[in-house]
């Protein structure tokens, strides 16, 4: 089995929405009961934003504002999004469920605080130095560095990927 290994640097299109974005504005329910993800991707953010997956390309970026991924615990709101190109999700600050979702499904999440990053902006991200950098204005914003343990996760694509190498995790050394 051959390691996933996360690039430590992303690039990518900003796609940028506000506050409070809820898993039923990232993917309603009623598309929920299905084990198909690409049908989670064709309904991705559709109430939010009905052209997002048309829009949306492989290794794209998204960034809200505060609260991302609040309601309901739906394992399939970070799977839509990763299934429809989603490389990695940036927000102020994440609801605590989502942002553990995403972690273990190997979607990857930063959180940065204000930004003034506008919709379209080539975005570059390290996820090691853990910095995000607006390239069109040439701003970069600090985001809070994930742990080891997050990092060794999203390396092998998610927690069922990691526990099945590893057989259990160490928070030694953090």
């Amino acid at each position: 089995m051959s390691e996933v290994q996360m690039p430590s640097s992303l690039k990518g299109k900003a796609h940028v929405y506000g506050d409070h974005i809820d898993t039923d504005r990232i993917i309603p329910g009623k598309y929920t009961k299905t084990l198909d993800l690409s049908t989670l991707a064709n309904h991705v953010l559709e109430d939010l934003d009905p052209s997002f997956k048309d829009k949306v390309q492989q290794g794209d970026i998204l960034i809200a504002g505060t609260n991302f991924g609040c309601g309901s615990s739906r394992e399939q709101a970070p799977l839509a999004l990763k299934q429809s190109g989603v490389a990695l999700v940036i927000a102020e600050d994440f609801a605590r469920i989502f942002f553990r979702n995403a972690i273990n499904i190997g979607l990857p999440v930063l959180e940065i605080g204000k930004h003034s990053i506008p919709k379209n902006a080539e975005v570059e991200v390290d996820m090691k130095a853990g910095t995000v950098t607006d390239v069109t204005s040439g701003k970069t914003y600090a985001a809070t560095k994930l742990p080891k343990i997050m990092m060794d996760i999203l390396n092998e694509g998610g927690l069922v990927k990691y526990l099945k190498k590893h057989g259990n995790y160490s928070l030694e050394n953090e």
